[in-house]
């Protein structure tokens, strides 16, 4: 029995799905980052998603196959996705804000399309480019940034710079594997490596939940539930099925999920020019989606013939 779905649409609709749920994280990851610090947080939040990993595991099948040759890999995945990806980006907040970093992390997709086309020979359109640099623009408005924070600590730029080029890692490597296992298999293969990773700090930084208040010790539970079982499975298997750099583009809508969410359980204020730049994200990230599926589909069609 496997967890695998592989219609395009039903993947693209799932890709939105986590983004928002991905959106949420911000906000619950500042709340527990009051608590934990960011080493920490991403050890409860993969040792819950662990948990839910294995159980659903020994339902499914018994099982635990890996090659030799894998082993490096998969390491590797962890390392960049689940360790320097949300260390950096939880660390990044110590030093700058939401508003900053999630402006940072919306270079995710470009960077993508950079790498496919330096190192796979894939060269993106013109309007693809310039997709992704009004989506930026636009994320700007969403989050209202002053520009005046944009002088802010340089340690947080650079931390936001490594989350940037690790997710990219992630991608390209994950999107390796995935020919060589299930979608359930190399989600919780990835999240022991990164217990293992994680296991020497967290040896020596014991974490006090005794005196955590519920709401870390909640959020921590949601984060590894949702935000990492949950999400990573669904991200792995689109990750098969659509490639890095389409699932890397999904990183853009995530600041409007926030403002979205922050509005709704915070209260936060909505000007009509956060909307705005709202509805430049979507129509601009729909768009260079829609070219890179046109360009893929020319690619495989190039290829065949």
């Amino acid at each position: 029995m496997k967890f695998h779905f592989k219609s395009t649409k039903l993947n693209y609709i799932f890709m939105s799905l986590i983004v928002c749920l991905w959106g949420l994280e911000f906000i619950v990851a500042k709340r527990a980052l009051d608590e934990f610090d960011p080493m920490t947080l991403v050890f409860m939040k993969y040792g819950v998603a662990f948990i839910v990993l294995f159980i659903i595991k020994l339902i499914v099948d018994h099982r635990i196959i890996v090659k030799r040759k894998h082993i490096v890999p998969i390491f590797v995945c962890s390392l960049f996705g689940d360790v320097i990806y949300y260390v950096g980006e939880y660390q990044a907040l110590s030093y700058i804000s939401v508003a900053v970093l999630t402006i940072i992390l919306s270079f995710v997709p470009l960077l993508s399309i950079l790498i496919e086309w330096g190192f796979f020979g894939r060269r993106p359109s013109l309007l693809m480019i310039v997709g992704v640099v009004v989506c930026v623009f636009g994320i700007a408005l969403v989050i209202g940034v002053d520009l005046s924070q944009l002088r802010g600590e340089a340690f947080g730029y650079i931390l936001g710079g490594i989350a940037v080029v690790a997710w990219n890692m992630y991608n390209f490597f994950t999107e390796r594997l995935t020919n060589d296992f299930s979608v359930l298999d190399l989600t919780l293969y990835q999240n022991i490596c990164t217990l293992i990773l994680l296991s020497p700090y967290i040896v020596t930084h014991p974490p006090a939940l005794a005196s955590a208040t519920a709401a870390a010790i909640g959020g921590a539970i949601y984060l590894g539930t949702v935000s990492c079982a949950l999400c990573f499975f669904i991200y792995v298997n689109a990750i098969s099925v659509l490639g890095a750099t389409p699932c890397a583009l999904f990183s853009t809508f995530m600041p409007v999920t926030a403002a979205f969410f922050g509005f709704i359980i915070l209260k936060e204020s909505l000007t009509p020019l956060q909307l705005f730049g709202g509805a430049i994200v979507i129509a601009s990230a729909c768009l260079v989606l829609r070219q890179k599926r046109r360009a893929d589909a020319r690619a495989r069609e190039g290829a065949s013939a």
